[in-house]
């Protein structure tokens, strides 16, 4: 019985080795330089993470000033920009989010549709030419249906070092709304900064439509005002009457469930659910007198193996949750044919087939649920723990491994299907 065990166990480190292996060749192809040039690729042909500012007004201020030297008195004409201050702001943004793969992992890309409507007071004493300026979110994005207008009527625009700007004529003391809109997309995250430091914000609103449930608010953002679910995602709410804030608004994209991380998390646990494999058909077979030779164990632990190679260059090529079903099936069938050839067919299916989707498939599949990986993975071990000492509670082992030694090697064992 102890050369059975030994043997056992050396099966059992070869395998978690080879696991090991495995589950660290998945991760380097994950996170492989490859991997970042593909982010890379995505990004180059879907734009980066935006962050939108607010748009700037001012004018050209000119003053003659009168200057006596040596020479005598002249005119010196100096020229200064003017900045006005932001009045009002109403934003509107719609957030439509669309994964996209490459590799092993897949990237938040999304789309964006902006519309802004700013209030700026001519506050001097006569009609100025006012500039109306808007620097772009990212540099590396693609900017589509760009509209900037000044109370409804449309201005021409230019582009202006990274964004763009327009002219119109505001009368004196007369408040302008400046209306700016375009489509574009980026990557991760969306963010409306409202100033460098600490800026004061007067009567603001921005509502942000998402097409996606789970929100997320990055660090150092403020959480909506108000909110409303709606039939596939939100209406989230930010204003303000009178504001003093260095924060500012911003949505990360949820992120999908990534293939390559998840398939190396798998195989790193897999010696896991081998021993409790492993624990339990020993366990069955001792009891009942089944003769399983180490060379049986050494199969068994090469089907488990199996479902983990096979998942690790599925998931490249289609969806996780099919490629795990996929496996799971493989690997389980590999088991139930094989142990109905050594034991039988009832043994095979009933106790090896119900533990190896209890502690392959079940354990493997709780790290689908982010949080409760751990929860789960325990209240299994402890149940297992519960079924195995209420099953060999009265035993005597001593006396089971003399009886289990002597008996014939053909003793026991189910007849063959």
């Amino acid at each position: 019985m102890f050369k059975r065990i030994t043997a056992l166990v050396f099966i059992f480190v070869c395998t978690a080795i080879a696991w090991a292996i495995l589950g660290s060749t998945i991760l380097a192809r994950t996170y492989s330089p490859i991997s970042g040039e593909l982010k890379s690729r995505v990004a180059a042909s879907w734009g980066t993470a935006q962050e939108q500012t607010p748009p700037t007004a001012s004018y050209q201020h000119e003053e003659i000033r009168m200057v006596t030297d040596k020479k005598g008195t002249k005119e010196i004409k100096t020229t200064s920009t003017v900045p006005l201050s932001l009045e009002s702001s109403k934003i509107d943004v719609a957030l439509d989010l669309a994964h996209r793969q490459k590799g092993l992992l897949w990237y938040s890309t999304y789309a964006v549709a902006f519309q802004g409507d700013y209030g700026f007071t001519n506050t001097s004493a006569k009609d100025q030419d006012m500039t109306f300026y808007l620097s772009f979110p990212s540099q590396q994005a693609v900017y589509d249906d760009l509209v900037m207008s000044v109370d409804g009527q449309p201005i021409p625009v230019k582009n202006a070092g990274p964004g763009v700007q327009g002219m119109a004529q505001v009368a004196a003391g007369k408040t302008s709304i400046f209306h700016v809109g375009y489509r574009s997309q980026g990557l991760d995250s969306w963010r409306y900064k409202f100033g460098d430091g600490v800026s004061q914000i007067r009567n603001f609103s921005l509502t942000m439509h998402t097409n996606f449930k789970d929100i997320d608010f990055p660090e150092s953002t403020i959480s909506p005002t108000t909110k409303q679910e709606t039939g596939n995602g939100w209406n989230l709410v930010w204003t303000y009457r009178s504001f003093v804030s260095g924060y500012e608004i911003g949505m990360a994209m949820p992120e999908k469930l990534q293939p390559g991380p998840l398939a190396g998390e798998i195989s790193y646990f897999a010696p896991v659910s081998l021993f409790f494999f492993f624990f339990l058909i020993f366990i069955i077979t001792t009891l009942r007198g089944i003769d399983l030779h180490p060379m049986n164990y050494f199969f068994l632990a090469t089907a488990f193996f199996a479902f983990h190679l096979l998942l690790a260059y599925l998931v490249d090529h289609i969806s996780i949750h099919a490629a795990f079903a996929i496996c799971s099936l493989i690997s389980i069938s590999l088991v139930v044919s094989y142990l109905r050839l050594v034991v039988g067919i009832r043994f095979a299916a009933l106790e090896a087939g119900l533990a190896q989707l209890v502690f392959l498939v079940l354990f493997s599949y709780a790290f689908f649920y982010r949080g409760f990986t751990g929860l789960a993975i325990t209240i299994g071990s402890i149940l297992t723990l519960f079924v195995v000492m209420q099953m060999t509670g009265r035993i005597r082992w001593e006396e089971q491994f003399a009886k289990f030694q002597s008996r014939n090697p053909n003793e026991g064992v189910a007849p063959r299907a």
